[in-house]
């Protein structure tokens, strides 16, 4: 495994960040940071896989997040990303084995999902101002259990200066501008 996350090698997975759930959020500083995530992402040319939970319940993707993404994220059963067929195939698809996991709740889904990828083989690498939970204490306790399987807790800004590498590129540009968008 290498600790560092790697421009060619990497993928983006943001999970379920839908009007109702997201609406019920201990507060919202995820959001920001997942938006800037997926628009450098996109610029940097790494794959952004997107899915929804239980639409009909649950809702749509956020407006800012959707807009953002483009096309409408696959809707899904089962609470991991990894146990969804179409979501599966979409990571295996990217041919990245490095997989950066956003969004909500992180002691649900994102939990599930970080756990099976990592059973699978894959680094798993997980922003910890990039995911949420209704109560903080299940954000703080999956986070430590993600760590403790072998994810890499890291930063949104963090990630994004190991995806870029280096300050003396236009993508470094592109990167600091769009991290200057990031609450303090």
């Amino acid at each position: 495994m290498n600790d560092l996350l790697q421009r060619e090698n990497a993928a983006l997975l943001v999970i379920d960040v839908q009007d109702r759930i997201n609406a019920v959020m201990a507060d919202q500083g995820h959001l920001p940071r997942i938006e800037v995530l997926v628009e450098a992402c996109r610029r940097l040319d790494i794959p952004v896989i997107a899915s929804e939970q239980y639409p009909q319940g649950l809702g749509p993707t956020v407006q800012s997040l959707a807009t953002l993404l483009g096309d409408t994220p696959p809707a899904k059963l089962t609470f991991s990303c990894a146990r969804d067929t179409g979501l599966r195939a979409a990571v295996e698809a990217s041919a990245r084995q490095q997989i950066v996991v956003t969004g909500i709740e992180a002691h649900v889904c994102v939990l599930q999902t970080a756990l099976d990828l990592l059973s699978e083989g894959y680094e798993v690498f997980v922003p910890h101002d990039a995911v949420n939970s209704r109560r903080p204490t299940d954000k703080e306790w999956a986070l430590h259990r993600m760590a403790l399987a072998g994810a890499v807790i890291t930063s949104t800004e963090s990630a994004l200066f190991e995806l870029v590498e280096r300050c003396d590129t236009a993508d470094f540009k592109t990167v600091a501008k769009l991290i200057k968008r990031i609450p303090v």
